[in-house]
């Protein structure tokens, strides 16, 4: 059974996540170039070492599902740390105040550096193992990333995905209507936000 919830103020939850995404090759991967010649250029570029992965680090507002990105290069409690930090100020700069945070138990949430970043004020509430959907509200935005800026276009570079991120962010934020919220987009949901239409 699943059950629903919304919180009643924006910073009353965030719900933390990250998503693995494997980069695309420089000239295009399949969906440019078809499976064969996509193939080809990825196992050319793999003797490169150059693809891998990238990791998308998320922090989305339970109440408003206003949203704070990263693409970022690991999943290190360092990194993971560093993230929440700049999430936070960018909350608080909007005047969001977090309370709570949400994550599952990946090793950089459980880790030492997470607990310092939180600090003393937000209490860090985790999902049970092998239960994402206790997470919803942040992996329904980790495949409204894939279906709409991942693969949404094609792509010739990971270079040319990467810089096509934030101006989808600021869409997704300010302009992009969300069912769950009649309509209307996250920013509307956050007081004293100014231009938030821009």
């Amino acid at each position: 059974v699943i059950r629903r919830y919304e919180h009643a103020a924006p910073g009353e939850l965030v719900h933390v996540d990250i998503k693995k995404l494997g980069r695309i090759p420089d000239g295009g991967g399949h969906k440019a170039l078809g499976r064969a010649a996509g193939r080809r250029n990825k196992v050319g570029t793999q003797r490169n070492r150059r693809p891998g992965y990238h990791f998308i680090h998320n922090a989305v507002d339970d109440y408003s599902r206003f949203a704070y990105s990263e693409i970022l290069t690991d999943e290190k409690k360092e990194t993971v740390a560093a993230f929440w930090n700049r999430a936070n100020t960018w909350f608080e700069s909007r005047g969001i105040t977090v309370q709570r945070v949400l994550t599952d138990n990946g090793n950089g949430y459980r880790s030492r550096a997470f607990a310092d970043a939180l600090g003393p004020r937000i209490k860090h509430k985790r999902t049970r193992p092998y239960r994402p959907q206790t997470n919803g509200k942040v992996e329904r935005f980790n495949r409204t990333i894939l279906e709409e800026w991942a693969y949404a276009t094609t792509y010739r570079s990971e270079a040319e995905r990467v810089a096509a991120f934030p101006a989808w962010l600021h869409h997704y934020n300010h302009h992009r209507g969300h069912t769950s919220l009649k309509g209307q987009p996250p920013a509307s949901r956050v007081t004293n936000l100014s231009g938030q239409y821009i």
